[in-house]
């Protein structure tokens, strides 16, 4: 054996070791690693793009039916309910029969619209003759005046007992009246059922509620009031769907604070095709303000990864072809993680499941 054999093994030995000893940092390198076609069906991807810097906070709220779209039920008659023909939850359409009625009160209401019906042909017949003499200078404008009023008001008054008829039809017994639906939407509450005796109450007997729009209700406190105004667009998150931001505008801001929470309260229409807004639900609205301060790239929040102390993103560009980019962070929001170096306009990102494929490429380096 050479003389140099033995000091060589030592210096070979002692390299080992402290190659073992280094933490492992990943590095800005693709890898051989391949996405199994199952995670891939639950990835979602990015591309990076410039942006404007914004800044945006973050209020708290409840979402609520739309009261422009909400119907209560407040029966006219007094009597026994024999049938009912829905459950709370249920989607009605406008006309539909929900319960009947046992009841010989609406007869009363019946008389009333004739009676009212009969006043107004004779008003009618008054006013027409109240034109004719003041055309011809015998009756003064202010008779003219009166007789144009009182049609107004039996106008009223009949279209107004019309309208409440209208929620009632005769049903196949005598005395027994069938309740429909005013309009069509979600029975969202039900206070009648079979056999219990109605009389006037304050408490609706049931209430159909149009869910395709609701309004989201934000809290608006003093050091956020500059930031909020009528018309804004808005961004609304929830609990139940994390992942999906609902696009709204502020449409009326109260000009009072509410007595109790000490906040004002601003309504946000929003579109609610999927249904996945109910009424009910907590709710978080991310207002931006109008500060410029300039544009850079922008990568979503869903897409950062932080790991010993620093911050990471996955670039896909294959199947088999990832990469794992350390990023240096300038700013961010509920939203956007605003970046100076680590990606390029244009490249792609994993936003979901993110965390999986990093730890993958990370043992794979």
């Amino acid at each position: 054996m050479s003389k140099y054999t033995f000091p060589l093994f030592i210096l070979s030995a002692i390299a080992l070791v402290a190659c073992k000893g280094e933490t492992t940092t990943p590095e800005t390198e693709a890898t051989n690693y391949c996405i199994p076609a199952e995670l891939k069906k639950g990835l979602d991807f990015q591309k990076i793009q410039k942006l404007p810097i914004e800044r945006t906070i973050r209020l708290n709220g409840t979402i609520e039916y739309n009261h422009d779209k909400t119907v209560p039920f407040h029966s006219l008659i007094e009597g026994i309910v024999t049938s009912t023909h829905f459950s709370l939850g249920d989607y009605v359409k406008k006309g539909q029969l929900l319960a009947e009625i046992k009841s010989t009160s609406l007869n009363e209401f019946r008389d009333e619209l004739k009676a009212s019906q009969a006043e107004l042909k004779v008003a009618q017949r008054e006013l027409e003759s109240a034109e004719l003499m003041y055309k011809d200078g015998i009756s003064s404008q202010k008779e003219l005046l009166e007789a144009k009023e009182n049609v107004a008001v039996l106008r009223s008054k009949v279209n107004s007992a019309q309208s409440n008829l209208a929620m009632f039809s005769n049903g196949g017994g005598s005395g027994v009246f069938q309740v429909l639906a005013p309009q069509s939407g979600y029975i969202v509450t039900k206070n009648i059922t079979t056999g219990m005796t109605v009389t006037d109450s304050e408490e609706p007997l049931f209430t159909v509620a149009d869910l395709s729009e609701v309004w989201v209700m934000a809290n608006i406190y003093a050091t956020s009031m500059r930031y909020v105004h009528p018309n804004l667009d808005v961004k609304v998150s929830t609990l139940a769907y994390p992942d999906d931001l609902f696009e709204g505008k502020i449409a009326k801001i109260s000009q009072v604070f509410d007595a109790e929470e000490r906040v004002l309260k601003a309504r946000i229409a929003m579109a609610n095709q999927e249904m996945k807004l109910r009424p009910g639900m907590s709710a978080d609205i991310i207002i931006k303000t109008d500060e410029d301060l300039g544009t850079t790239l922008a990568i979503p929040n869903k897409a950062i990864v932080f790991d010993n102390n620093q911050y990471y993103v996955v670039v896909y560009k294959e199947d088999c072809k990832q990469e794992i980019r350390k990023i240096d962070v300038i700013s961010k929001n509920d939203l956007y993680t605003y970046v100076s170096s680590g990606v390029q306009e244009g490249e792609t990102v994993i936003t979901t499941n993110e965390l999986l494929v990093y730890e993958q490429l990370k043992n794979k380096l």
